[in-house]
């Protein structure tokens, strides 16, 4: 679903000092494969606790190979797109690595546009585009999104533009 910032996968500089073993995230333990990863930034999915947990823990089983982030918060905090090749160090909710990222694909495309297929591929059981859009919806119309922004009467619709990653575990 949503990563943290809320771009895609919130990237937030270098991971310098994330080193060691990942821990228990949502019952699947992962051992990280390199012991640490000063040049890579971190990845963060939606805000720390139970959904990050739940999406990382997808990202582990290999449900969850797709994410969806809005373009307005890349532009809002100057971030620069992510582009195929990208790798990023997946933390969980205590800020432990749990997996390297690496991009596949990155679309910009209309929130009325967004397919099944991506959808399904966020790795949350969503059966139609239709449950998509409300999951996410919550999310960015929730109080922590909306706190995080600023902007309290914040709504996307159809043509909101999303920016629609597709990635793979690495490491």
């Amino acid at each position: 679903m949503w990563a943290a910032r809320l771009p895609a996968c919130r990237v937030w500089g270098a991971a310098a000092g994330i080193s060691g073993v990942g821990g228990v995230v949502g019952g699947y333990r992962r051992p990280m494969t390199a012991p640490s990863f000063p040049d890579l930034p971190k990845c963060e999915f939606a805000f720390p606790g139970p959904l990050r947990d739940q999406l990382v823990a997808a990202v582990l089983s290999g449900e969850k190979t797709s994410t969806t982030g809005l373009l307005q918060d890349y532009e809002r905090d100057g971030e620069p797109l992510p582009v195929v090749g990208d790798r990023a160090v997946v933390v969980d909710s205590a800020e432990r690595p749990v997996a390297v990222i690496e991009v596949t694909e990155v679309r910009l495309v209309r929130l009325g546009d967004v397919d099944l297929d991506h959808a399904r591929d966020e790795g949350e059981g969503y059966d139609s585009v239709a449950a998509w859009r409300a999951g996410h919806e919550g999310f960015w119309h929730g109080s922590d999104y909306l706190g995080w922004l600023g902007d309290p009467g914040f709504r996307v619709d159809d043509d909101t533009v999303a920016v629609a990653e597709r990635f793979r575990v690495v490491g």
